[in-house]
């Protein structure tokens, strides 16, 4: 690991302060992911501002009924919180899917919305990788790419995204909110993680020195029908090869509304908005399910080693929302 200064802010506009001053700063929350890439030498920051003391903790029910949760809150309260588990339970179980239990006491929400992908490539400084080193090529298109992305990736990069949380919030709307040398902003989960296009190093739409201080989850009602299903090649300590967070209402057998949202598909969280525009308005059926995940998978672009995960996203997507409406096959 090389070296580094190390700086604690005590509140959100120093912690900007600190690291606005400086381009190769970091924040550090839990310091889960980004540690790791340090002592790897992907990441090689000369400056860390922990921000464990400058973003709150506190999970607390906003005026209009959602809810706003802390950047700072630990990914194991959150997923412990009765507030979240009664009006979220997808959230909860995202949670609980992701890492083991020392992990989730010391990862933060904050932090594992921007956590970096896992692939191999990536983290193997030997090797070709465009978001690790722009213009250098994507060693995972010719090589071992079995748990890479089949959706929205791009001839420079097909990296998937790791998190579990972030495809939970994905699905119920929730909103970002930041503080950076411009001001504070609110960014809607939808939007703030980018596909690679040509620029695969930029992860996220975040300025240098943004800094997350709380996820706003809305008033959704119908979310407390809701379920998040990660399938993987071992029961723990293991990121998806699919993973779908969901959520629906329904009214006289139809779908009033539904919120689906993917994972280990694609470099981002893929909210699936053309299976719910086809589910919308119309009667349940396992057929019709069929017919929505296949539309949403339309566009998918697999791999050499990947292509089973077409498949497996469609039945994930058909058997997780028949679960929730108690019509399992």
């Amino acid at each position: 690991m090389r070296p580094f200064r190390y700086e604690r802010a005590t509140d959100p506009a120093s912690a900007v302060a600190l690291l606005a001053g400086s381009p190769q700063a970091a924040f550090l929350g839990g310091g889960t992911n980004l540690v790791d890439l340090m002592k790897l030498d992907v990441a090689r920051p000369d400056l860390l501002v922990d921000v464990r003391g400058a973003t709150s903790r506190a999970i607390e029910e906003l005026p209009d009924g959602g809810v706003r949760v802390g950047a700072g809150v630990s990914n194991s309260d959150l997923a412990a919180d009765p507030l979240i588990r009664l009006r979220y339970p997808l959230v909860a179980q995202a949670v609980l899917e992701g890492a083991s239990t020392q992990l989730r006491n010391l990862a933060t929400v904050g932090g594992n919305l921007l956590q970096r992908t896992r692939c191999r490539y990536f983290q193997d400084v030997t090797t070709a990788c465009n978001k690790r080193e722009p213009g250098t090529g994507c060693s995972a298109i010719e090589g071992d790419n079995r748990d890479l992305a089949v959706l929205g990736a791009s001839p420079d990069c097909i990296a998937t995204h790791p998190s579990d949380l972030a495809v939970a919030l994905v699905a119920v709307d929730a909103t970002v909110q930041t503080i950076g040398p411009a001001g504070g902003r609110s960014i809607p989960l939808t939007e703030l993680h980018r596909l690679p296009g040509s620029a695969p190093q930029h992860d996220n739409v975040l300025a240098h020195g943004e800094l997350i201080t709380a996820v706003d989850l809305p008033s959704l009602p119908f979310a407390r029908r809701s379920w998040y299903r990660k399938i993987r090649d071992r029961a723990s300590y293991a990121f998806a090869l699919v993973s779908v967070a969901a959520a629906i209402d329904l009214a006289d057998g139809r779908v009033r509304d539904v919120r689906i949202a993917l994972g280990g598909v694609a470099p981002r969280p893929w909210r699936a908005t053309r299976a719910e525009d086809l589910l919308r308005g119309r009667p349940v059926s396992e057929e019709r399910l069929r017919r929505a995940a296949a539309a949403e998978l339309a566009d998918a672009r697999p791999q050499s080693d990947n292509a089973f995960k077409i498949p497996l996203a469609r039945n994930a997507i058909v058997r997780t929302v028949l679960d929730l409406v108690g019509r399992v096959p």
